[in-house]
């Protein structure tokens, strides 16, 4: 008798488990409402969500209809803040959240004007505001007919002012560095090029003297290719190892030039 109790009780507690679920919503407040779509149950009694949470606090919102709209403004929530919304229905239906993008990361960064600098050490710093989400800035150079990532750095995500610094490789003559954000409408957010002249000697290589490396007259950043495009090699030295390379023609991209040589 008590094996049958038990095993009913495991039944209705697995029904108990199962007749319920739950959708989970996370981002940050960007100034917006969710919006939910919500169904009839499957049976017919009543509508499909029974309970909604922000930050695991019950919602006072009215819920029992077609449609309802999740205010987060009753939470004292500040623009940029995490959010956690969960809205739990029952198990023969399913609720539809009508504009999920509203708690996505957006990129609102603003460069303060002539913030960017770069000091004697090579480090670029620059003054952000209006950041509403933690993102990461990529760092870009200007170089080689293309801006190449430099550096990376994960950004505060607070309204107020913000302060970064990275450590970048400038070329001899003139620089252009920007910095970029790509949030989750994949088109980036990009800083005005900043302009920087770096009073360096310009890197040189003697075509006559390559056989099984190449010497650079001062280390470089560097990318060598192959005569299809594909990259072999790419890094900051002095010299280069092509002692594997097969014979024939290859393009060499080195302080702010590019380049080709024949391998023989």
């Amino acid at each position: 008798m008590k094996k049958i109790i038990l095993s009913a009780f495991m039944i209705l507690a697995g029904v108990a488990y199962t007749q319920a679920g739950v959708i989970v919503i996370e981002g940050n407040y960007q100034g917006k409402n969710l919006y939910i779509q919500n169904p009839y149950a499957g049976s017919n009694v009543g509508f499909c969500t029974f309970e909604v949470t922000v930050n695991d606090e019950t919602t006072t919102d009215e819920i029992n209809t077609s449609a309802f709209e999740v205010d987060f403004t009753a939470y004292q929530i500040k623009f940029g803040d995490k959010v956690v919304v969960k809205i739990k229905h029952k198990d023969d239906c399913k609720p539809k959240v009508l504009n999920p993008e509203v708690l996505k990361p957006r990129s609102t960064y603003e460069v303060a004007p002539g913030s960017m600098k770069i000091d004697k050490e090579g480090n670029l710093s620059w003054t952000t505001t209006n950041e509403t989400s933690k993102m990461l800035y990529t760092v870009e150079q200007f170089k080689w007919n293309k801006w190449v990532k430099c550096a990376e750095i994960m950004g505060k995500g607070t309204v107020q002012e913000n302060n970064y610094s990275v450590k970048v490789t400038p070329h001899s003559g003139e620089n252009k560095f920007r910095v970029k954000q790509t949030d989750f409408s994949d088109k980036p957010r990009l800083s005005e090029p900043m302009k920087y002249r770096a009073v360096l000697p310009e890197v040189t290589f003697d075509k006559t003297k390559i056989d099984k490396q190449i010497t650079f007259s001062s280390a470089t950043a560097f990318e060598l290719y192959d005569s299809y495009g594909n990259i072999i090699k790419k890094g900051t030295d002095s010299k280069v190892d092509i002692s594997t390379l097969k014979k024939g023609t290859y393009y060499l991209n080195y302080d702010y030039k590019m380049d080709s040589f024949v391998k023989k």
